[in-house]
């Protein structure tokens, strides 16, 4: 089998600012800048903490422009072994070729592997205009070495939508794409993301489950968890085994639950009263379980607290997604889509847009910084 190596081990000191003080925000590390490694753009972060302790990050190098797919975009990797204070350097694991040939928006998951972990994103059309017809593909990467080293990228399409779908119903769905970010790993096994469906030809966004219960071998798509309202939404596991899915939308937030694995989800979504903000991509990721011997069941959000792409802020709940009572900005200015992660001595990272104060090209689209951060669960609680 064919994998993706770095070329060395050595690692890019990549700290642009550092800071350790007695309010708990341990680490501020800038991983790229616009204009790093020959590409005028990076976006869209994706972390997770590898079963040997070690953190690995995704982004988005958007090489020549700062849009989504179709543009030329390569899907990046970095490791760090130092708690996100140095990272390796830059690998590719999917290299586009070009307008309508590139790839983008990776979401993180462990995998059943010994060292496992698994990357989901997409490639080709953009998601507004695929059809079933000519669809924009999603593919899975593994990882058997806590993300050193990667298998090349397969196309799974044909498991969610598309016109090669087996599926009569989703063999006419328009788009599809899996939320970037962290997926899931649930204590049963099986292996979530969720899905943004065009489900016909109008623009609305119908939310789905993707899931596989092989490994990642084969994968499923479960009932609608939205109905025309849906966007980028992430999953979290809670402590009675039910699912909860957190969702995209401009306003009070949107939720869902799962009391199947995420085959089914409950008729209407609710919404978060405390969590009325701006639409954008965020992370929502387990803290501390009490069956795993800690004092209480917390969860942890982090979203833009404000109603522009600005106040990136950790929120805490302590009544598995109920309520959000206490919540820390983390980055006090223009920031946008984030990820969560849980270090080993139990501190906290966050990997986030952060918004770069200079132009960087004729058409003046302004870039950002893709910066993480490491603090304790005491800051978030002061």
């Amino acid at each position: 089998m064919k994998r993706l190596l770095l070329s060395s081990l050595a690692v890019v000191c990549c700290l642009i600012a550092y800071s350790q003080n007695s309010n708990g925000l341990i680490t501020r590390t800038v991983v790229y800048k616009p204009g790093d490694y020959n590409s005028l753009f990076y976006r869209i972060p994706a972390i997770i903490t590898a079963k040997d302790g070690s953190l690995v990050i995704t982004s988005d190098k958007r090489k020549f422009n700062n849009n989504d797919l179709p543009a030329d975009i390569d899907v990046v990797c970095n490791y760090s072994t130092d708690n996100g204070l140095t990272w390796s350097q830059p690998y590719t694991i999917a290299q586009g070729k070009g307008v309508g040939a590139g790839f983008g928006d990776a979401g993180l998951a462990r995998s059943l592997d010994e060292n496992g972990l698994i990357t989901v994103f997409v490639g080709g059309q953009g998601f507004f205009q695929s059809t079933a017809e000519n669809p924009i593909r999603t593919y899975k990467c593994m990882s058997y070495d806590n993300g050193r080293t990667w298998t090349e990228p397969e196309d799974i399409t044909h498991f969610i939508f598309g016109k090669d779908c087996d599926d009569s119903e989703r063999k006419h769905w328009q788009g599809s794409f899996c939320a970037s970010g962290n997926g899931l790993l649930t204590s049963k096994g099986r292996i979530i993301f969720v899905a943004a469906v065009r489900e016909t030809t109008k623009n609305d966004i119908w939310n789905h489950a993707v899931y596989s219960d092989d490994n990642g071998k084969t994968w499923h798509v479960s009932g609608r968890a939205t109905q025309g309202i849906g966007d980028e939404s992430k999953i979290v596991e809670l402590n009675d085994g039910s699912l909860l899915m957190s969702i995209r939308t401009q306003g009070k937030r949107l939720f869902s639950l799962s009391y199947d694995g995420g085959e089914t989800w409950l008729d209407s979504p609710k919404r978060w009263q405390e969590l009325d903000i701006t639409a954008c991509n965020g992370d929502i990721i387990r803290y501390t379980l009490k069956r795993d011997g800690y004092e209480h069941d917390i969860l942890l959000q982090s979203l833009p607290d404000n109603y522009t792409r600005s106040d990136v802020t950790v929120f805490v709940s302590f009544d598995e997604g109920k309520t959000w009572p206490i919540k820390k900005v983390v980055v006090p200015y223009s920031s946008a889509y984030s990820s969560l992660c849980v270090l080993p001595d139990n501190t906290i990272g966050l990997y986030v847009e952060e918004r770069d104060n200079c132009t960087v090209d004729e058409s003046y689209q302004i870039g950002y910084e893709m910066v993480f951060y490491r603090f304790t669960f005491d800051w978030l609680m002061e």
